[in-house]
Order: structure tokens, then sequence, then C-alpha cells
């Protein structure tokens, strides 16, 4: 099993309010680097999206502990099974702190290539709901 944890960041929004925006998958593509993916589809509990030149990608919310966590799988036709782990710790009232925690059953010859890729995507996305003003 491959595990990745993400820098930790702080926003500067309510533990509440990152939550809302975190717990519906809809808000995800906002995230997203848009010049490198495409076909992006979702729901409040899901999303679809290809990554360019790259594999089709379903991410589907299967657990929350609100105001603190979300657990998202994988599924559909993704190069290998992972979850991720959205962490949301309370600084004060208007400062949370925010980190991704991943999960993958990669096997030693694709983690070579992907480990890197990944660590810097999800450290981007942690980044980018770090940004948000909400």
């Amino acid at each position: 099993m491959t595990t990745i944890d993400t820098d930790k960041k702080v926003s500067p929004n309510n533990i509440k309010a990152l939550y809302s925006f975190l717990i519906d998958m809809n808000n995800f593509e906002k995230l997203m680097p848009s010049d490198k993916i495409e076909k992006w589809e979702s729901s409040e509990e899901q999303c679809e999206f290809t990554i360019k030149g790259m594999a089709r990608i379903g991410l589907k919310r299967i657990e929350e502990n609100e105001p603190t966590s979300i657990k998202i799988e994988s599924f559909g036709k993704v190069p290998f099974t992972f979850t991720l782990d959205i962490l949301l710790n309370e600084l004060a009232e208007k400062e949370t702190e925010a980190q991704i925690h991943f999960e993958g059953d990669i096997n030693p010859f694709m983690k070579l290539m992907v480990e890197k890729p990944l660590s810097n995507f999800f450290n981007m996305l942690v980044d980018k709901a770090t940004q948000l003003s909400l």
C-alpha cells in the first residue's frame, strides 16, 4: 500500500464553510487544473473526469464526519484503486488547517512513476482549497 500525505495548509475560512464546499463533489472541478482535465461529470456524491492523455478517474464520497473529514474512493476503470481522506482541523474561527491523505494499491513499478506526480497533484488540490474565499 502506497501512502501520501500532503503538506498541511491553512485556509482563511471557517471549518464549516470549507467542509460544506468540499462535501459537494460538484465543487471539485474548481480545484482541478483546467488545462489538464477534460470530460468532467459530477453530482453531489461523485465526479468523473479524464486527465488529458491519460486515464479516466472516478471519485465517490463514501464517508463523512462533519466537519472534520471526508473519505473518497476511486471507482470505474481507474489504473489502481485508492482512497483519499480530506482532513480538516479548526485552528480558529476563520482558520482551518487542511490536508489530504492518500492510500493506493500501486504496484512497485508504477509507484516509481506516479508517486511524485500524485504528491504534487494532491498538494496542488490542498493549495487551491485553502486559497478559496468562502
